[in-house]
């Protein structure tokens, strides 16, 4: 008796409009389908989607550092160089610094040269000041290495300022990529 009145109880229960169900052929499919819809409410719905939402928002914003690269992918360690230029434009920009050099050869040619350096927050601890150290119409004389491709584009590792002779470092030594804890490196 006991047995047959659970069975019977087990297929009674509220719908989704709160009406009473007690359909034996449906069984506890009725009654599942009833305690679900009850359970679902705005509140749990916004539950549901908001992982889902957070992860998109997640994987849309664009994270530089994912790009980033070796030395040795970019610049070319048996290429050293030395030049002197009137700063054209200064980007303090993360993951590094760049800064562009009007270079004036023998012939009275002129050459955009690109340089890269330091990251911005690594610049300002070694004594840079943005907004001050380097401006666009300063000379200066950068020691770097050259891009693999060849293409006015260097790594700088030092600058020497015409305005107060001071030299700043700009960039760790070639291919150590280690912030500029490693010793100098010599150039013949």
């Amino acid at each position: 008796m006991e047995g047959s009145r659970l069975s019977a109880l087990a297929r009674v229960s509220l719908s989704a409009e709160g009406t009473c169900v007690d359909d034996r052929r449906a069984g506890l499919v009725e009654t599942r389908r009833a305690l679900n819809a009850a359970a679902v409410t705005p509140r749990t719905r916004q539950h549901r989607c908001l992982p889902g939402l957070i992860g998109i928002l997640l994987l849309s914003i664009p994270i530089p550092i994912v790009a980033h690269h070796s030395f040795g992918a970019e610049y070319d360690g048996t290429k050293p160089i030395t030049l002197t230029g009137v700063v054209t434009m200064v980007q303090w920009t993360n993951p590094h610094f760049y800064f562009f050099i009007d270079v004036t050869d023998a012939g009275g040619a002129v050459a955009n040269w690109k340089f890269e350096g330091y990251p911005p927050t690594v610049l300002n601890r070694i004594g840079w000041k943005k907004n001050e150290t380097m401006l666009p119409g300063d000379t200066v004389t950068v020691f770097g290495w050259r891009a693999r491709d060849g293409t006015n584009w260097g790594h700088s590792r030092n600058v020497t300022f015409a305005k107060n002779g001071k030299k700043l470092e700009s960039g760790p030594p070639a291919g150590t990529g280690d912030g500029g804890n490693a010793p100098p490196v010599t150039v013949q």
